[in-house]
């Protein structure tokens, strides 16, 4: 035992340590770590608890915006009312139609929602559209029910403010989707966007469950249920929270919720679709809109699924989910995208890019030495075609885009004629002695076009097996239409009128859901909001040029000996005349735009293989 020096302190000896006083002397540094890790641990769960808590309200949210989605598609139902509407105005088809155009002029008036929001909070701007609409429809409900007699032009003014809410919904449900889920974006807004094309079938449902015999009913409650539903929407909205940006598995594990709500949506256009047509009595009809309810509220258990976290990682190792999720164009690979394109040339041995002015691009391609022809890319199909996707286009560029006026062509012949076709449905129906079956098309063609609107997100959920363009897919759905109107010029049955209302329901509902992300991809995710307000000024112009062609084919018809004259001051045209001519034209011009479509999708279709490209490339890196 080495002996102990002058200066070093005494320690107590081994045999010592084991003593009471020896124990307690010991320092309490372990102490102090075990309470200050405890206390972390117990801070960093209560951070957790509240993470979870701002995951489980942003669903609650995506509820509500679904919920207003289903209630404010109120365009859609004009045709329900437009022959009562006729009949109480004691006016021709062709000024019933601009009453149909005035409340499609609503969606030119989108940049207004825009600037109010710039100035008011997104629950003002909500209260708001609810108000338009209530004024809007219920003023036209005291029209129609005979308790005065406006001039016209009020008539037509109401019309427009109604479609100027419907605007203004859609909006306030885009920020929410894009403010609330940046990652999953493309999912959610066409999630939700699918379940306007059902407002059509549900208020049916509600209207046969108050009074089936009456028609202004539909009016009654395209003023009342969106302030509801608004109202009802306002607490989730209210009580937003801050999201911070998810990690990776976050992002996979919403996309299998996304799935999920995707089925459920599923499930309820098929309940609409096949339940709410067998429907004869007041009673059943409100047992199903009570069914239907249910459904809608449904999603409310989302929340709470959000928080069993080890059942989804289960459900998500099952599926084996790759990459970002079900997203065919993510936010984040498009950036990447574009800074690759920036700094990567895009020429070869073979290719030559000769850039002008405006940032597109003439592409030659040289023969080889085989002696194969020269291709030369100098003419219409690919001069100034997109190089990239993403790429932010000015309005004053854009309009200058060949391929924007191909966008522009496919939606104004393919998803604007189908959207008159169903504001005429009402007439058809009428003119081919299907008075009664009336109710029963407008479900037909709102069940289709939600199921239309939730195919859009195919590309999305396809995309790790099969990639295709978006502007290919949309070239797909265009085809329907034009198949449709030849089939009803062919044949006035009942099963051709079914057959082809489906067919558009189908075809204008993908259009519709899609137009948002291609807009996005092929002109830039910042720019989208002004750019889809450009495009969509083709619904308004359209709504009048198709209505008006069809008003006056069925007014010059109305004179015939096969027509009959009902004893109000209006004439009804009955036959398969009054509307052949227009199903022909229409059948001509969306054939134009399936066209438009595929020069659109040859033009693009390369910029959206290189991003893939560079996706897979970053991916592997």
């Amino acid at each position: 035992m080495r002996p102990r020096t002058k200066d070093q302190p005494s320690t107590p000896s081994s045999s010592s340590s084991s003593s009471p006083h020896t124990y307690h002397s010991k320092p309490r540094q372990p102490t102090i770590l075990r309470r200050n890790t405890t206390q972390l641990s117990a801070l960093f769960g209560v951070i957790l608890r509240a993470s979870m808590a701002g995951q489980s309200r942003k669903w609650m949210i995506l509820v509500a915006t679904i919920w207003i989605q289903a209630f404010t598609g109120t365009n859609f139902d004009f045709a329900a009312y437009s022959s009562e509407m006729k009949a109480a105005l004691g006016v021709s088809q062709v000024e019933l139609n601009y009453l149909a155009t005035a409340s499609d002029m609503g969606k030119a008036l989108g940049w207004s929602s825009g600037l109010a929001l710039m100035w008011l909070p997104l629950w003002v701007v909500m209260l708001l559209a609810a108000l338009m609409g209530f004024v809007g429809y219920g003023l036209q409900w005291f029209v129609i029910s005979g308790f005065f007699s406006p001039p016209y032009f009020l008539v037509f003014f109401l019309c427009l403010l109604s479609g100027c809410s419907i605007c203004w919904f859609n909006t306030v449900c885009f920020v929410l989707c894009i403010k609330n889920f940046t990652a999953n974006r493309a999912l959610a807004i066409s999630l939700t966007v699918s379940f306007n094309g059902v407002s059509a079938a549900l208020y049916a449902l509600a209207a046969n469950a108050i009074d089936p015999s009456s028609s202004s009913v539909y009016l009654f409650l395209n003023a009342l249920l969106p302030l509801l539903t608004s109202l009802a929407a306002l607490i989730p909205i209210l009580r937003q929270p801050e999201l911070d940006p998810l990690p990776p598995d976050a992002v996979q594990r919403n996309s299998v919720i996304f799935l999920f709500l995707n089925v459920l949506a599923v499930m309820t256009g098929f309940y609409l679709l096949f339940l709410t047509s067998a429907t004869n009595s007041v009673a059943s009809s409100r047992l199903l809109f009570g069914g239907a309810l249910f459904l809608l509220v449904f999603p409310l258990c989302v929340p709470g699924i959000v928080y069993a976290r080890e059942w989804f990682k289960q459900v998500h190792s099952s599926l084996r989910i790759d990459g970002p999720g079900f997203i065919l164009v993510d936010d984040d690979d498009l950036e990447f995208h574009k800074e690759v394109s920036r700094q990567c040339s895009f020429s070869s041995s073979n290719v030559s890019l000769l850039m002008n002015g405006n940032g597109s691009s003439d592409i030659s391609l040289t023969k080889d030495d085989s002696g194969k022809s020269e291709a030369r890319y100098g003419s219409v199909l690919n001069k100034g075609q997109l190089m990239m996707l993403g790429e932010e286009h000015s309005a004053s560029l854009l309009v200058r885009r060949v391929d924007f006026w191909l966008y522009y062509i496919a939606y104004f012949c393919g998803g604007t004629i189908g959207l008159v076709y169903s504001n005429n449905l009402g007439q058809i129906a009428q003119s081919l002695g299907q008075s009664s079956s009336t109710t029963t098309l407008l479900t037909l063609y709102s069940s289709f076009s939600f199921f239309g609107r939730l195919l859009s997100a195919t590309p999305d959920y396809i995309r790790a097996k099969f990639y295709f363009a978006r502007t290919g897919w949309l070239a797909l759905a265009l085809t329907p239409t034009p198949i449709a109107f030849f089939l009803l010029t062919i044949s006035g049955s009942a099963l051709a009128l079914q057959t082809g209302t489906a067919l558009i329901g189908l075809s204008s509902g993908f259009i519709f859901a899609a137009a948002v992300s291609i807009t996005s991809e092929l002109f830039g995710p910042s720019s989208v909001g002004v750019n889809h307000n450009i495009l969509i000024t083709n619904i308004p112009i359209g709504s009048l040029l198709y209505g008006v062609l069809a008003a006056v084919v069925y007014d010059s018809n109305s004179g015939s000996t096969h027509k009959i004259s009902m004893v109000t001051d209006t004439v009804i045209c009955m036959g398969r005349q009054c509307y052949y001519w227009t199903f022909m034209w229409w059948g001509c011009l969306s054939v134009l735009g399936v066209v438009s479509s595929i020069l659109l999708f040859l033009r693009t279709r390369h910029a959206y293989e290189r991003f893939e490209h560079d996706r897979i490339t970053s991916l592997l890196d």
